[in-house]
Formats: C-alpha cells, structure tokens, sequence
C-alpha cells in the first residue's frame, strides 16, 4: 500500500459498533476504521480535527446509516493507496447493493480476474473504507460468514442491520 496524503487530517464517529476513525483529505475521505479493527493504520501524525467538510459528511451520512435511514453513500473518495487491484476490488464493493451480499468468486469474476478469489481476499481484508466501501456484504460462495477486518461480531451486526441476514 503507499501512503496516505500528509496533509490529511483525522476525526472520530462514536457508533453502536464502536469507534469509528476518519481520514480525510481537502477533497475526499481516506479511511474510515473501526478501532482496533485489522490493518489499522497508526493516525498519530494526522492532525485531528473537529470539524471537516468531508467529515462533517461522513458523520451525517454515517448517523443515517446506523439509524437505518439510508444505506447508500455518496462521500468523494480516494482509493490512491492501494494497489491497481486492490482499487478494481474496493470499487466492485461498492456494486453490492444494501441488503444484499456477494462471494469472492463473484468479485474476481467481476473484475476480470476469475481464479484471483484468495487476491480478492486480501484486497477486502485491506479496504480502509470500511461500511461506506461494504466488505461487510462478501460472505462465501456457500452462503457462510466469513472474517471481517472489524469483527466477525461487527459483520453480523451490519448485515442484520441492512436486513441481509
């Protein structure tokens, strides 16, 4: 992964699954992330703010989401860490429908990359836009849950909140 924009700045979202930290530059969000959760990244040398036009944005949209008042997003955001692949991943994510879930297979076919499934993985496994880029709605191509950055216990909470389990 390359790094994030130095000059972006961090904020926080008290959720029902916990807290969730923001990253954002002047134009886009750059990572949303549950604490703690896998792959998280050090924000230390981010300045924190309180307010932010692009977090001002998250908050909201993410109050209306665990409100269960709105499941689609509409954030500017900017996948510029990741790998080519990795961005082809995350922007198939978010093809996912609310209420709605999709495999591995699914994704790779989707890509172009139909044998890539265990790539795919460790792309979802990395996506730093947790809820707003939905890897929570890849479960296996048998129907099982499979693991979450955020929790397992956070996956099942987010599906039975969008009413997909």
């Amino acid at each position: 992964m390359k790094p994030f924009d130095p000059h972006a700045v961090r904020s926080t979202y008290q959720s029902p699954l916990g807290t969730i930290h923001l990253l954002a530059n002047a134009h886009a969000l750059l990572g949303l992330w549950f604490e703690g959760q896998d792959h998280f990244p050090a924000l230390g040398t981010f300045k924190t703010v309180t307010t932010h036009p692009v977090h001002d944005m998250a908050r909201a949209q993410l109050g209306a989401y665990f409100l269960q008042q709105g499941y689609f997003f509409s954030l500017p955001l900017d996948y510029s860490i990741g790998t080519d692949f990795q961005q082809a991943v995350w922007r198939q994510l978010t093809a996912i429908a609310p209420g709605t879930t999709s495999s591995y297979a699914a994704i790779a076919q989707a890509i172009g990359k139909p044998a890539a499934m265990r790539a795919v993985g460790g792309a979802i496994g990395r996506n730093p836009l947790s809820i707003v880029v939905p890897c929570h709605r890849v479960i296996g191509s048998k129907g099982q849950l499979t693991g979450y950055a955020g929790g397992l216990p956070r996956k099942i909470a987010l599906l039975q909140l969008e009413s997909a389990i």
